[in-house]
């Protein structure tokens, strides 16, 4: 199957430059619209005619059911929204795996067993259902009115800036920018500089480090190094976020371009003092989906601490099981919702009392080892991996991990330590003073000099067929 990519050559040297030609060229924000659908429709019908014909039924589907809520007020409508969205969702994404549980149940009483099916995931299919679901539920609220217009309905579901990989966008935030939306010079270059920011995060950071983080996890159990499980598991920590983040950006500086603004994704995780902070910070649009969507709805902390607790534990279950079906991702999401409850029970003031370095240690070193599941194969490479990070002289190996210092290997993992725990806003301030102090104010042409080489060195790494994956796909 064939993915369009941000970060691929055909979407930055094809799809893009003719979608803004053909996006300025046309007279009034009505006819930008259409240009903008069409274009979704195209990059989203490169990955399979099939699945477009899925998300076009999906779309139809929630127009209907969206309509029916707010003329009848009916809760059953609402049900049979979130119903249909869900049955999607776990057809596609989850039924191999339910039929391969339940085999192993029918196998120990000699019952029969379900056929496994070849179903393909369809491209984004996590992300336009709960665009889906919390759009029809803000219409049972009252939050929002019900689409009328089927077409500005699917531009909302289909617009390809964050159909992939978010951030999930909620109705009410999208919908006053349909018609309402600026489109000017300062606008588009500033969705530019954001678009590249991401490219390079993206492409020189993260699938750079991705190597390394792959070799990592392929380590048979009997030649596991410790020095290099530790430094794969930092590796994929980085890689994961400047991932996904970068492509965030990316949707971000796109939606900009054509005058949307968009919700910020993510905020500078790795600096987080708890795993509540981080999810402050990570994901931040599935965060708050989960919260306003199941977890105030279950109750949220008002109806005692056993009912909290299970709650928090039930949330993060579900979170888990959104990213795969597999139960790698449910065990990465209890350890993060069994973390909270920790905290919650106490561990949150004594962190208060620490220092900030500490704080930041804690929940970092929590995190990262909650990503070692969540990037295993199943659990039994998560446990081996696990115990390969207990020091042991024997399996250090030092010229194996000397093989992997290349001079683009350490550049690329100083910037992303910069980055990630947010030491470039410190660099970016002595920049400007010592330029201050000597008289100049060049910034405008260092950033665009900047600029310019992250897109050039980008764009050669893309050309020369550098490994280019993208992690979020597969939710």
């Amino acid at each position: 199957m064939l993915k369009m990519l941000f970060s691929s050559a055909i979407f930055l040297f094809y799809f893009l430059p003719i979608l803004l030609l053909c996006y300025f060229l046309a007279p009034g924000i009505k006819i930008k619209n259409t240009v903008l659908l069409f274009f979704s429709l195209l990059f989203f019908a490169w990955g399979g005619l099939y699945f477009t014909f899925i998300l076009c039924v999906s779309v139809l589907f929630n127009y209907i059911i969206g309509i029916g809520i707010e003329r009848y007020q009916s809760k059953k409508f609402l049900r049979y929204g979130i119903a249909g969205n869900l049955a999607l969702l776990i057809w596609y994404k989850y039924a191999n795996f339910l039929a391969f549980n339940l085999n192993t149940v029918t196998d120990v009483f000699n019952i029969g067993t379900i056929p496994l099916a070849h179903i393909a995931l369809p491209i984004g299919i996590s992300f336009y259902t709960f665009h889906s679901i919390s759009y029809l539920i803000d219409v049972y609220h009252k939050k929002s009115p019900a689409q009328k217009n089927i077409y500005n309905m699917a531009l909302y579901i289909i617009l390809f800036t964050q159909l992939i990989a978010g951030p999930i966008i909620r109705y009410n935030t999208f919908a006053p920018q349909l018609f309402n939306r600026k489109v000017n010079v300062q606008g588009f270059c500033i969705g530019i500089e954001r678009f590249i920011i991401g490219l390079g995060k993206k492409v020189l950071i993260a699938n750079t480090l991705a190597r390394l983080a792959n070799e990592s996890f392929e380590q048979t159990p009997e030649n596991m190094s410790t020095l290099l499980s530790w430094l794969g598991a930092l590796c994929y920590t980085f890689q994961i976020y400047f991932d996904f983040s970068g492509y965030s950006d990316m949707a971000i500086g796109l939606s900009k371009m054509f005058g949307f603004q968009f919700p910020e994704n993510f905020n500078k995780p790795y600096i987080a003092e708890s795993i509540k902070d981080f999810w402050k910070r990570w994901h931040i649009s599935l965060s708050s989906f989960f919260k306003d969507y199941v977890y105030i709805p279950l109750g949220g902390n008002k109806k005692g601490n056993k009912r909290t607790y299970f709650n928090l534990i039930l949330v993060f279950l579900l979170t888990g099981f959104w990213h795969g079906a597999n139960y790698t991702f449910i065990i990465w999401g209890l350890i993060h919702g069994l973390f909270l409850l920790i905290e919650r029970r106490g561990l949150d003031k004594k962190l208060l009392q620490l220092p900030l370095l500490i704080k930041r240690f804690y929940a970092f070193i929590i995190v990262m080892l909650a990503w070692i599941p969540f990037r295993a194969n199943n659990m039994s490479q998560a446990l081996c991996f696990w115990k390969s990070l207990v020091p042991n002289a024997n399996d250090l190996k030092l010229d194996l991990i000397a093989s992997y210092f290349t001079t683009d290997f350490i550049i690329v993992l100083i910037l992303a330590i910069i980055m990630a725990f947010n030491l470039d806003r410190y660099l970016s301030f002595l920049v400007k003073k010592h330029i201050v102090r000597f008289g100049y104010e060049p910034l405008p042409i260092i950033n665009a000099c900047f600029l310019l080489t992250v897109l050039f060195m980008s764009a050669v790494y893309l050309i020369s067929g550098t490994y280019n994956p993208f992690i979020y796909y597969q939710f």
